[in-house]
């Protein structure tokens, strides 16, 4: 009886064990391949600085000057030698895309477009148009809560957009570099 349960244990303790070096040895894979969180790369060392201009009380506006902020990019008043950001102004629009069989709209594709223009202090300009897509599924007998969701989404379509303005402005800045 001894004998049986001493053997259990370690077996269990062999268990333990071989998933403890598995978890160690893709954990090692990971960073071996260069592995990085969404979200986290490398800005160009030239993006220290960047002027920011855009429609007052505009909600994008507050989330890209935290993103820059987050990366250690001062937003300044404009200047000769550094890349002016104008985000033009933002909207929304709907899709429908499906209907119940009562008339009412099932579902919507949610639009989000975000208008901006890069300008580097060489009077070098880009203008681009940032557009992120979602769908969302409507249910009038949940109200409340569909409303909520909407909120979320149109909180993570703004998100999504910062980032996006974010690496289109490392690829402006790091086009300049190479062009100057």
């Amino acid at each position: 009886m001894f004998l049986a349960n001493w053997l259990t244990s370690l077996l269990v303790n062999m268990r333990a064990i071989q998933q403890g070096l598995l978890l160690a040895a893709a954990l090692l894979l990971l960073t071996a391949c260069s592995f990085q969180l969404r979200g986290n790369y490398q800005l160009a060392p030239q993006l220290e600085a960047v002027s920011l201009e855009a429609p007052a009380r505009s909600e994008i506006a507050t989330l890209v000057n935290e993103v820059l902020t987050q990366r250690n990019v001062d937003v300044v008043s404009q200047g000769t030698n550094i890349i002016h950001v104008k985000l033009h102004q933002d909207r929304f629009d709907r899709r429908i895309l499906s209907m119940l069989t009562s008339g009412q709209v099932a579902e919507y594709e949610l639009i989000y477009v975000l208008p901006v223009t890069f300008t580097a202090g060489n009077g070098d300009s880009s203008h681009h148009t940032i557009q992120i897509l979602r769908d969302y599924q409507d249910d009038p007998n949940f109200a409340l809560a569909k409303t909520r969701e909407l909120e979320l989404l149109v909180t993570e379509m703004r998100n999504d957009a910062a980032h996006r303005l974010l690496l289109l402005l490392n690829q402006f800045t790091l086009d300049q570099a190479n062009n100057g």
